[in-house]
């Protein structure tokens, strides 16, 4: 799941800000009992794996985080209603619970160190590598165990470059919305989830070639 600030503009300006909506985020998995399983705040834009427990949590959860900090930020900065935080809705896609699932963990936990905002992703404090790896204060969000073992090692996993094959097929769901799995898993949780949208290609289709433009 993903959120931009809106036209890109920074979202978080120091340590201030990015606390500030860790505690917002403690509050989001309190009060609906979302499981958080990874997250990565970068200074205009944030991402979070999650695992609602049932149908039509996500959008609540997501819908009160973002209403919730939007408020309080606008209220630090004394300009309440001026103007949108973010650029739109979230986007998010169903990941499979398998590589899929620890290769969509490493691109979250992955973020800052790929933004080359540190040399190792878990020295950015604000990333649930570094939360795992460091504990977390009561005021801290709160993670949850992941439905796979965490891999051994799986620090330096997280820092190993992800091949361009791999962002590129994350990219593409995080942008189309379509899931994330095997071929076989993304078709049944296609007609399962109603999510036949995702997967057609876009734009306005080809028109065919009149018999006088083929040629011989």
């Amino acid at each position: 799941m993903l959120n931009r600030g809106n036209a890109r503009m920074t979202v978080f300006d120091d340590k201030g800000d990015f606390d500030a909506f860790e505690k917002v985020l403690a509050e989001a998995v309190e009060r609906s009992d979302t499981r958080l399983l990874a997250y990565c705040l970068l200074p205009n834009h944030w991402h979070l794996l999650v695992w609602p427990r049932k149908k039509g949590e996500l959008s609540r959860f997501v819908g009160w985080l973002g209403l919730t900090r939007t408020q309080r930020w606008h209220a630090h900065r004394q300009d309440v209603g001026n103007g949108h935080v973010y650029q739109g809705r979230f986007k998010s896609f169903p990941v499979e619970e398998d590589d899929h699932f620890y290769s969509v963990a490493r691109y979250v936990e992955r973020n800052a160190a790929r933004a080359n905002l540190v040399r190792r992703a878990e020295d950015w404090p604000w990333c649930s590598l570094y939360r795992w790896l460091h504990g977390g204060a009561d005021d801290k969000p709160v993670l949850a165990s992941w439905p796979l073992p965490r891999k051994a090692g799986w620090a330096e996993h997280v820092n190993a470059p992800q091949s361009e094959a791999e962002l590129a097929a994350i990219r593409r769901s995080v942008e189309r919305g379509n899931p994330y799995g095997s071929e076989s898993w993304n078709e049944r949780t296609v007609r399962r989830l109603g999510l036949e949208s995702t997967i057609r290609p876009r734009g306005r289709p080809r028109k065919e070639a009149s018999a006088d433009n083929k040629g011989s």
